[in-house]
């Protein structure tokens, strides 16, 4: 199977030359800061990459941002600009959670995949109103999906907070029966069976995408067909609540408020520079596990500052954003 045409490689090429100029602009930062580029970026690798613990973790930090990158991705492909995921993930988390704690009676094996599909099925949900209020209504999805992060977030807020609040001075429900928490493939790790899920995922929609005929007309009508907008936008919602789900499941085994850093947003970027391809995702959400990783070693044996990775991200988006930005503008000027 040929996941990638000499086209998008070539696209691909030009984010690897981003992540490179970036990097090269990072170092200027860190000789500025009166630090040895060399021996911050060898801390850092070695920090990500050093070890097989190291990689384990540096893997899992990929996971949820690969999940919102496809998520982000799917929609793309199809016409949709998902930037909701952060609400889908953190309504798949909760009704996942909730689902493993009220039907715990269910055998182990049962109960998970429940629990998985009920995850699922709330982020498709959330993911759908912003395409079926596009369809009907020729409303923003951008500002529709927007508004929904705010719903679902500060909802599932006032759910771990109020009715499924434990006693305690954190907000978190209770703990998932242990027989239905993702294994670990590598002790002292968080790095657990997510990981098949993943790549699963992402086969599953390359073959979805590219290789069925219902995929090509998404992709080949996404820009304008009503129900093509409305079905991206479900899928795409499922995907990211997958975010959400393998988190609770596999690394907290409760819903603790504030569990994602921002997982749904940084997808965006993970998806751009990834080209919206299955391939590229799962290779970006791989350099900013390994940027988030290394980075604590990083600032730990240097002077530098975690923070240094976050400019080197944002320069990584801008170098890549800002030519399509400029050929969109030149687009409409004419």
């Amino acid at each position: 199977m040929k996941w990638i045409s000499s086209k998008q490689a070539a696209e691909l090429g030009k984010s690897l030359a981003a992540i490179v100029l970036a990097l090269v602009i990072g170092a200027l930062f860190i000789l500025v800061a009166g630090e040895s580029p060399a021996t911050a970026y060898s801390s850092l690798l070695k920090g990500a990459l050093g070890t097989p613990q190291a990689v384990a973790n540096t893997v899992s930090k990929s996971i949820p941002l690969a999940f919102t990158g496809l998520a982000v991705a799917l929609g793309s492909r199809c016409g949709m600009l998902n930037i909701g995921a952060e609400g889908q993930l953190h309504a798949g988390a909760m009704a996942a959670t909730l689902t493993g704690l009220t039907l715990s009676f269910l055998p182990a094996p049962i109960l998970l995949v429940v629990s998985i599909a009920a995850g699922i099925a709330a982020g498709m949900l959330v993911g759908s109103v912003p395409g079926i209020f596009k369809a009907k209504f020729q409303t923003n999805e951008v500002i529709v999906a927007i508004m929904l992060n705010y719903v679902c977030t500060l909802f599932t807020s006032w759910l771990v907070n109020g009715p499924f609040k434990v006693p305690g001075s954190t907000a978190q429900t209770e703990m998932l029966p242990e027989n239905i928490w993702f294994a670990r493939l590598l002790p002292k790790t968080q790095l657990t069976w997510a990981l098949f899920l993943l790549l699963a995922t992402a086969v599953l929609m390359y073959i979805f995408l590219w290789k069925t005929s219902v995929g090509y007309q998404l992709r080949a009508v996404g820009a304008n067909a009503s129900a093509a907008k409305t079905v991206a936008m479900t899928l795409s919602g499922g995907i990211a609540a997958l975010a959400g789900v393998t988190e609770i499941f596999g690394k907290y085994h409760r819903f603790i408020e504030g569990f994602s850093p921002s997982f749904g947003f940084t997808g965006i970027a993970v998806a751009i520079l990834g080209k919206n391809h299955p391939a590229g995702v799962l290779l970006t959400s791989l350099l900013f596990g390994v940027l988030e990783m290394g980075s604590l070693r990083m600032s730990r044996e240097t002077a530098v500052s975690t923070n240094m990775v976050t400019v080197i991200q944002s320069l990584v988006i801008l170098f890549v954003a800002a030519p399509e930005l400029i050929r969109w503008s030149r687009k409409r000027r004419g």
